[in-house]
């Protein structure tokens, strides 16, 4: 009878338990990868920052439009001046003082400070819409990893129940020979170790598919179901080189980006804090109907337009430090992009060594696999002619299934490493067809 190989009988196991544990539609990578980004908390910190930074824009705008206080009071007062002694008031004089007052006044000029620090706040949005984006690509990328790594645990699963079932079966075969008086003692005890430890091989993937769907539930938001896998990404996606792959990450890298906004911004507050050297030019407006004051009874009504200049001469060196500060910032804020520039190079160069690495390992791997599979079915077969002993079949039994467990590793690797450099380039949302969340997007 031909018998089939491991590889053959993973995939037989793997679609009966979707088909008995799971229904029947599949829950594709996509749909993971959405389902988190809607509902990640790390990414919707950072899509609240965004939107505390759009407002943050508004108020900064404030300061273009004219501002309208008013002030109303009530009160006695108790007024000893010139104007009391004169009406004859020579002890002063209490009255009940009223005040109703309005006034307008619009910013003509203040060396360009309101300007300064709404650039700066446009900064601090698009750093944090790039901030958002990186989040939304790092935590898709753990999606994807705790997605395949589920898909991954369950096959090997499946082999090691197959490898299960084979060392039963040979352990029957054993029991009917030593019924028959055929068998040997040693034979029996050889095959009864190696049920057992096929047994604790079961317990262990068992439990590390356990482990893997319990990191599936925390990053995605909901247990894993029928999971299909993912067909890999194209090779074309990939640079020739590694110099071309980071020079792609290097262009499109949204925390790169981000980190450059962060020098936009200490740019244009270092400029906001220049415009306390400058003098303030403002229209002032304004009108009030008042009472009982200074001691003069009756009326005291005023109406005015001033323009009002300030510039404040001395204030202890408190500006000109503020300017230091401010580019002291400027330059920090340069060294955490360059920082950054170098983490993305070496991030993107471990990748993209990662995924050559994987993919030249693994046809040796397949090919392991394969022969293995192929030398473990003769030796059954000549096993059952008595041209092999115990240990032989065994032996090759155990070999078979740790190929298929290298080759399922090294498949599951080599296609995990290809989405890792995608993420790295910035292109894992853009290749699954993912939205990114709105709040990673500028302009709105």
């Amino acid at each position: 009878m031909k018998s089939w190989s491991p590889l053959k009988k993973t995939v037989i196991a793997a679609a009966v338990a979707a088909a008995v544990h799971f229904p029947a539609h599949a829950q594709s990578l996509k749909d993971a990868v959405e389902m988190t980004i809607k509902t990640n908390p790390d990414i919707l910190i950072e899509s609240n920052q965004r939107l505390a930074n759009d407002e943050a824009v508004k108020v900064a705008r404030g300061g273009f439009f004219p501002k309208v206080d008013l002030l109303g009071g009530v009160g006695r007062e108790h007024s000893d001046n010139s104007v009391t002694k004169a009406a004859g008031y020579n002890d002063g004089r209490t009255l009940t003082r009223k005040e109703a007052q309005v006034t307008l006044t619009q910013m003509l000029f203040d060396g360009f400070g309101v300007s300064s620090e709404v650039d700066r706040n446009k900064a601090r949005v698009e750093s944090a819409a790039y901030k958002t984006l990186g989040t939304a690509e790092d935590i898709a990328l753990r999606a994807v990893e705790a997605y395949l790594n589920t898909l991954r645990n369950r096959e090997l699963v499946a082999i090691t129940k197959t490898n299960l079932d084979a060392h039963l079966k040979v352990q029957d075969q054993i029991r009917i020979r030593s019924g028959g008086g055929v068998g040997r003692k040693s034979d029996q005890e050889q095959i009864d170790a190696r049920v057992g430890l096929a047994k604790a091989n079961l317990v262990s993937t068992e439990a590390a598919l356990r482990d893997a769907e319990t990191t599936f539930l925390r990053i995605v938001g909901a247990k894993p179901a029928s999971l299909a896998r993912p067909s890999a990404p194209d090779s074309k996606l990939v640079p020739r080189t590694a110099d071309e792959t980071v020079n792609a990450a290097i262009d499109n890298h949204p925390i790169l980006k981000s980190a450059g906004a962060d020098v936009k911004a200490t740019e244009a507050q270092r400029e906001a804090a220049k415009s306390f050297m400058w003098p303030r030019l403002d229209l002032e407006m304004g009108a009030g109907n008042n009472r009982n004051l200074d001691g003069v009874k009756g009326e005291n009504d005023e109406r005015y337009a001033m323009l009002r200049a300030r510039w404040n001469v001395f204030k202890g060196g408190s500006d000109v430090a503020r300017i230091e500060e401010t580019t002291h910032l400027m330059r920090e804020a340069t060294e955490v992009q360059n920082r950054t520039r170098r983490q993305v190079e070496e991030s993107t160069r471990l990748s993209y060594n990662a995924l050559m690495s994987a993919t030249e390992r693994l046809p040796a791997l397949k090919e392991h696999a394969d022969m293995s599979a192929a030398t473990r079915d003769s030796y059954a077969r000549q096993f059952n002619l008595g041209q092999r002993t115990l240990l032989d079949l065994l032996d090759s039994e155990n070999e078979t299934f740790t190929a298929n467990t290298n080759y399922i590793n090294g498949s599951y690797l080599e296609l995990f490493a290809r989405f890792r450099l995608l993420k790295d380039m910035g292109q894992l949302l853009s290749f699954l067809g993912v939205a990114a969340p709105e709040e990673a997007k500028l302009g709105n």
